[in-house]
């Protein structure tokens, strides 16, 4: 039987990597939603609402092909069409998906994004990530089924929209600016790991491109961001910091 004093360590021990691991990014997202609530993610409810409105108008026998004319991607079209679409391609959830799931992702993801990152950084994340996927579909195509990396020809007529590739890409770069190295290790993996057992399909395999292209981005930041004297005394200041939990 285990003494309750080794219990409390365990606990203890818990606690100190939780806010190792989040404790950083709670101190910057809880105090800014409490003094600011939800006029602190505008670009989030905005990206919200118009989700919701695509779902519904694209639920509606006259508003389908209108939403699919602007929002929907497909890798057999012109490249300029793409990429003209892949930016209002996000907030078009997909048909075959609950649309709760995007707006629970949106919300969630994007508003902890904009709140970290700043408005014009979460969407460029969000756009560079889709952005991934999309050309990587029309590569995947051009590789062929036999290449470990490629995709069968019947794929590009698969309808790509929603937010699951840049709230996969958000969730890896706040997890990186702050240093939460396990979460951003379990993101990265479990995007692999659904590829290869649980999603073998266009969308799982987007996932992983977007992943990688954002990781590319961190690096290079890193190394070519100018040093600010306030990244020296990063850790400890926030070490130092009032726990909202």
């Amino acid at each position: 039987m285990s003494e309750p004093g080794a219990g409390r360590r365990e606990l203890s021990v818990l606690r100190r990597a939780a806010r190792a691991e989040w404790g950083p990014l709670l101190r910057t997202v809880w105090p800014t939603l409490v003094a600011r609530r939800l006029r602190a993610i505008p670009l989030t409810l905005t990206a919200v609402g118009m989700t919701l409105a695509f779902h519904f108008v694209q639920n509606q026998s006259w508003g389908y092909r209108a939403v699919q004319n602007i929002g929907s991607v497909q890798a057999y079209e012109h490249l300029w069409v793409a990429l003209l679409r892949t930016p209002l391609s996000l907030f078009v959830p997909a048909l075959d998906l609950p649309v709760w799931g995007a707006l629970a992702q949106i919300l969630v993801v994007f508003g902890i994004a904009e709140i970290c990152l700043g408005r014009w950084q979460t969407l460029t994340v969000a756009y560079a990530a889709t952005l991934a996927g999309t050309m990587y579909a029309r590569i995947g195509l051009w590789l062929g089924p036999d290449s470990p990396i490629g995709l069968p020809d019947s794929d590009k007529f698969v309808v790509d929209t929603g937010p699951s590739a840049a709230v996969v890409g958000l969730a890896v770069v706040v997890c990186w600016r702050y240093r939460a190295r396990f979460t951003c290790v379990v993101v990265v993996v479990s995007m692999f790991v659904e590829v290869a057992f649980i999603k073998t399909n266009l969308a799982g395999k987007e996932h992983v491109a977007a992943v990688l292209v954002v990781l590319a981005l961190c690096v290079a930041w890193d190394r070519w961001r100018p040093v600010k004297p306030s990244d020296v005394h990063y850790a400890q200041y926030t070490r130092g910091r009032d726990r909202p939990w």
